[in-house]
């Protein structure tokens, strides 16, 4: 079938085979033409399909030369149907890490039960005896608790109060006033259940309680603060509220760790374009003016750069793991920067529907968006017919 974007709302209903594969090489390429990495040997990726995940499960290998097993939820090719981005992701990744020589393993299903989590802690006695590397990038809108059953359902809301702010259509480039009405505290409550840190701690304990987890294992989960234009949805939001969650669950876990000499950390990483991004009203505006403020003062990163980072630089340099004040891990300090803020602030105030396009690089946000799915890929030929069944492994 030839395949092209479908889009609806902020995803792409769409995937192309080819195009995922050429984003994963362009990233294995990006990472085996830096320095080695002296990192793990043997890592488990939970989330490890798009994105943060799929970067670290890529640095890790072609990084460090470890064996990975990557955990996620994808959905293969039916019918007319195109497989999931994150399927056609992981079998590139899958291919080219075995051509290396490197162990790749994959578990396919709901990370947040306990029976995909036996499942993995079996295949890591298997293949791979221990695990030095945890990473944790799970991005899912509902979970299923796996003792009491109850679903749960996350929001994007602002707390206390109603927040009103800019936004952008990023396929029509409108920009607008939207505002969304405040949490109620059970909208709170579920939104911290499925994205703080509970799920991560069962991983762990779990883990560490079948002897699977090597002596000194370091495990990371991913987090954003970013400026103050964002915090009401952001950071002082729903979402906020569970990431202080997740950042509690990491002290926690380095304690639990602690007669292993292992560490738990969570990073902060830059605003970048991702399926969980494109969801967040104001994000996507602030993401385009960002994007040209930073690329002007080269000073961009995308995932890939940005994990490759996080390992060489912060989790895997020899020296102590540096960190802010509350024990997090921060590679958004060039986002941060002040000079870039007050680049992106002033541009806020301006941007409207008629200078979008002067004032924001919002076809670079439409460009990694395509590329999430596949699109847009240079070399890749999207007027061929392609059989858009892939095997995993």
């Amino acid at each position: 079938m030839i395949i092209q974007p479908k889009i609806r709302g902020f995803i792409c209903t769409t995937a192309h085979p080819a195009g995922c594969a050429e984003h994963v090489r362009e990233q294995i390429e990006y990472v085996k033409s830096q320095k080695p990495v002296q990192g793990p040997k043997k890592a488990l990726i939970i989330g490890a399909s798009t994105g943060y995940g799929l970067a670290s499960r890529i640095t890790a290998a072609f990084g460090s030369g470890a064996s990975t097993i990557g955990v996620f939820f994808e959905r293969p090719a039916s019918g007319d149907r195109t497989a999931s981005a994150g399927w056609y992701n992981t079998a590139a990744f899958t291919k080219a890490a075995r051509e290396a020589g490197l162990y790749a393993g994959n578990i396919n299903g709901d990370a947040f039960s306990d029976e995909i989590k036996q499942e993995t802690i079996q295949l890591i006695k298997e293949k791979l005896g221990k695990v030095d590397m945890v990473v944790y990038s799970l991005a899912s809108p509902r979970r299923t608790h796996p003792k009491t059953g109850e679903a749960f359902s996350s929001v994007i809301k602002p707390t206390g109060k109603p927040f009103t702010s800019k936004t952008v259509n990023a396929n029509s480039g409108e920009v607008s006033e939207v505002t969304i009405a405040s949490a109620t505290e059970e909208e709170i409550r579920q939104t911290i259940a499925v994205m703080g840190g509970e799920d991560w701690e069962m991983w762990m304990d779990a883990l560490k309680q079948t002897g699977v987890l090597a002596e000194g294992a370091v495990t990371v989960a991913y987090s954003y603060i970013g400026p103050e234009v964002t915090h009401a949805i952001y950071r002082e939001g729903t979402i906020g509220k569970a990431k202080d969650d997740l950042e509690a669950t990491a002290h926690r876990l380095t304690e639990k760790l602690g007669d292993i000499g292992g560490r738990a950390y969570v990073s902060v990483n830059k605003a970048l374009v991702t399926q969980s991004s494109s969801a967040i009203p104001v994000v996507p505006l602030y993401i385009s003016l960002l994007y040209k403020v930073m690329k002007e003062k080269g000073l961009h990163e995308g995932c890939i750069e940005q994990i490759y980072r996080l390992f060489a630089d912060r989790l895997y340099n020899g020296a102590l793991t540096e960190t802010d004040e509350q024990g997090r891990i921060r590679i958004d300090e060039l986002e941060m920067r002040q000079e870039v803020q007050q680049e992106v602030d002033s541009l806020w105030k301006q941007v409207n529907t008629a200078n979008l396009a002067e004032l924001s690089d919002i076809q670079g946000y439409r460009d990694e968006f395509l590329k999430l799915f596949g699109f847009g890929l240079a070399g890749v030929d999207y007027d061929s017919d392609i059989d858009p069944d892939v095997p995993l492994n």
